[in-house]
């Protein structure tokens, strides 16, 4: 028996891309001593451009190369 993995919508797949990134940034700019407040504002403004960076070109398309 052939298992596939299940096919996720691609606007799934961009806000899971965002939500990882964006809580990297996240912690990542706790960890350089930004405020809490600031690195939540600059990681939620990252999560909304990567959500829509990913969401917009991040499809493949067949036969482009």
């Amino acid at each position: 028996m052939h298992f596939r993995m299940p096919a996720f919508p691609h606007g799934f797949a961009a806000f899971l891309w965002a939500l990882g990134l964006g809580l990297y940034i996240w912690i990542g700019l706790l960890a350089i001593g930004i405020s809490q407040a600031t690195s939540f504002v600059i990681a939620a403004v990252c999560f909304c451009g990567i959500f829509l960076l990913v969401r917009l070109r991040g499809e493949d398309r067949p036969g482009a190369r």
